[in-house]
């Protein structure tokens, strides 16, 4: 099968963007000489939902039964971070279904794009761990506005034969000066930004203090210099760590797992200075033109069946309690999991809902230093 079939089949649900991205390895074709705009236009069909959400979701695995109700997966549009998801709706984009984070919510239901979730429409509801969705700003009037979808780490994947690990795993493998230029991370700052905080020995509860901001924004200048690549497509920091071309860089549990699961030698750090954790969750918007449809895409996502491949090949955890049950506690344990989510949740740094300003000025800096200024 050529790539242009391979193509079609990836648009048909037939084929995983996992697979679909081996095959590329394998036949030494970079993952970036597909164009983005293809890759994101999988299932583009006119009369299906529409999933607005992070690269390596637009996947078949996770759609099983939408597909199977409509004979077709949703579209998808893929944003680089949260904020970029929200000034695009801000500015008219409108979707079926979005995928933001806990530290977003509250300033996300604020913009009055979104519409509470009648979870008497959701099949998989009763089996969501309610720990998850009460969060702090996402129940109102009794209603939640974030269905809870996934939840992990962001942290740091290394290649275990080529990086040396002086001591304990830490936040300053990102920040060595022996792997300059071989060191990346993910672009967005709503990740990179808060990871410099745990960095530079600042509370996530004292990030907005213009004290932390100076404390941050150094140590990120300081680490500009040996980063190679910033990017929030995760499929190209996978590439580069197992071609060797990056020898660490930050990720989520995700590419630590698909590494390991294609071979390549890597270990997801657990920092001796605790990693960030997050929350992430599906909400509607209020004009959704696939009502219906936004609650299918919800339904799969939150299925048992999604949440086992979730665990499995992501190596994130899953709001559904009895996606667990294939697994043991060993088993968990190795991928930085639990059944219990506070177990990792709290034993990290849990990211806090923040300001629009303070959101703006955050992101405003760090492209400014990205750039190298």
């Amino acid at each position: 099968m050529d790539v242009i079939d391979q193509l079609g089949s990836l648009k048909e649900g037939k084929l995983s963007r996992r697979k679909f991205t081996k095959s590329l390895l394998a036949a030494g074709i970079g993952v970036m000489t597909t164009p983005l705009a293809t890759r994101k236009a999988a299932a583009a069909a006119q009369d299906q939902g529409t999933f607005f959400t992070w690269g390596g979701y637009d996947i078949p695995e996770l759609f099983a039964a939408y597909k199977e109700k409509h004979g077709e997966l949703p579209n998808f549009s893929i944003f680089g971070g949260s904020e970029e998801a929200l000034t695009k709706m801000l500015g008219g984009y409108v979707v079926d279904v979005s995928h933001p984070c806990n530290a977003g919510i509250p300033r996300w239901i604020a913009s009055g794009l979104f519409q509470p979730i009648d979870t008497s429409r959701l099949s998989n509801w009763a089996d969501v761990m309610p720990e998850l969705y009460d969060l702090k700003g996402n129940v109102v009037d009794g209603k939640p506005y974030l269905a809870p979808f996934d939840w992990g780490q962001t942290s740091i994947t290394y290649r275990t034969d080529m990086f040396d690990v002086e001591g304990d795993e830490s936040w300053d493998m990102l920040w060595d000066e022996r792997y300059k230029g071989r060191l990346g991370s993910l672009a967005s700052g709503g990740d990179a930004w808060w990871c410099g905080a745990i960095k530079a020995g600042v509370p996530l509860t004292e990030i907005d203090t213009p004290d932390a901001f100076e404390k941050i924004a150094a140590a990120m200048r300081a680490q500009r210099p040996l980063i190679r690549l910033y990017t929030d497509d995760t499929t190209t920091l996978e590439q580069a760590l197992a071609s060797g071309e990056l020898v660490a860089a930050m990720t989520w549990n995700s590419s630590a797992s698909l590494l390991k699961a294609d071979g390549v030698p890597v270990r997801f750090a657990q920092p001796k200075e605790g990693a960030l954790t997050w929350v992430c969750g599906l909400m509607i918007h209020k004009d959704a033109p696939n009502l219906d449809l936004a609650y299918d895409i919800i339904d799969s996502l939150l299925s048992v069946e999604s949440g086992k491949f979730m665990i499995n090949d992501y190596g994130y955890g899953h709001s559904n309690i009895k996606s667990f049950d294939s697994f043991d506690d060993e088993t968990l344990q190795g991928l930085g999991l639990s059944k219990t989510p506070a177990d990792i949740l709290a034993g990290g740094h849990f990211q806090i809902p923040q300001t629009q300003e303070w959101e703006t000025k955050m992101n405003t800096l760090f492209e400014e230093i990205k750039s190298g200024f």
